[in-house]
């Protein structure tokens, strides 16, 4: 296949790329590097099959030649951008969501949208199957990322309804591994950067509230799967195995050998309380589930991460 990717420079971006070249499909990666960062994708440099450009989806997309996928996946992502970039977001999940489905009708491609459990809100039903509808404060900090991702399923599927667009819709939760900004906000990237640099690491509200944490490479598998049926409706892709926040603080200071400690701070505005998805549908459609069990996908990421701190920490050498 000739694949389009939006996001293509970012952290799960850069790994669908990875995952699509090594089965011999042509990439064409699109990113404005807004969060995205050329380091994830220039080992793809010089590869065959490969090309980079460089453009902000939100504005119109233009790809000269037959394109067999468009896979949208640029979407700042972390709770660190909701206030910084609000506009950007809202802009990526609508007219950008409306450019590519726009594109995939154009060239008769199929369109997948990387959507999020953000969707759900801070949800009333635990754990979450794709038939909630969610609970979400359109108005919060967190409702630009939301809803962005809300109008962008009501989008896909308003464009395979009447278009007959071969669309597929993920609902992504709590993904981790190699290339996550350091800077990213999400609880994981913070964790691991605290106890690397020595510092305490930050516990929001009592540290209750639970997540459940994805290996990337798992999640990628998933992805490719999908991409290949015909179903056209939400699927859910994480891991199952729920963690509180707190024990998985504990989990990043045993794994890195850190003398951290743990801090205490207000829990922030609509912060989910709970975060498990029903992975039922998963299962059936597609045969899939996790196989990274944590332990074995933290220590991978520790590994990427002691090299992101280690490199910001070494200072220019004096002559």
């Amino acid at each position: 296949m000739r694949v389009l990717v939006t996001g293509g420079a970012g952290f799960l971006g850069s790994h669908i790329c990875d995952h699509l070249l090594d089965r011999g499909d042509e990439v064409v990666a699109i990113d404005n590097l807004l969060t995205g960062r050329l380091d994830n994708i220039q080992h793809l440099f010089g590869r065959d099959g490969f090309t980079y450009v460089k453009h902000n989806v939100s504005q119109f997309v233009h790809v000269p030649g037959p394109v067999d996928a468009v896979m949208h996946f640029a979407s700042p992502a972390s709770p660190a951008d909701f206030e910084r970039i609000p506009i950007q977001i809202l802009k990526v999940g609508s007219l950008g969501t409306h450019n590519l489905l726009g594109l995939a009708k154009d060239k008769g491609a199929r369109f997948f949208l990387a959507s999020t459990s953000e969707v759900y809100g801070d949800p009333e039903v635990h754990p979450q199957p794709e038939t909630y509808w969610g609970h979400v404060n359109t108005i919060g900090i967190r409702g630009v990322y939301d809803e962005a991702k809300r109008f962008a399923e009501a989008m896909t599927m308003a464009y395979y309804r009447t278009h007959g667009v071969n669309s597929h819709i993920i609902r992504i939760f709590n993904t981790y591994g190699p290339r996550m900004r350091l800077d990213d906000g999400r609880v994981l990237p913070n964790f691991m950067g605290q106890a690397l640099r020595g510092e305490p690491l930050t516990v929001y509200g009592q540290g209750s509230q639970t997540r459940s944490f994805c290996f990337v490479d798992d999640l990628v598998e998933g992805i490719y799967r999908l991409l290949s049926t015909d179903f056209h409706e939400p699927v859910n892709l994480g891991n199952p195995n729920e963690v509180t926040i707190l024990e998985f603080a504990q989990e990043i200071l045993k794994l890195s050998d850190s003398k951290s400690q743990i801090v205490y701070k207000p829990l922030p505005e609509d912060d989910p309380k709970v975060r498990r998805p029903d992975i039922s549908r998963a299962r059936q459609l597609l045969g899939w589930e996790p196989k990274v069990d944590r332990h074995e996908g933290l220590q991978r990421t520790m590994k990427y991460f002691r090299a992101k701190v280690a490199a910001a920490q070494e200072k220019p050498k004096t002559h």
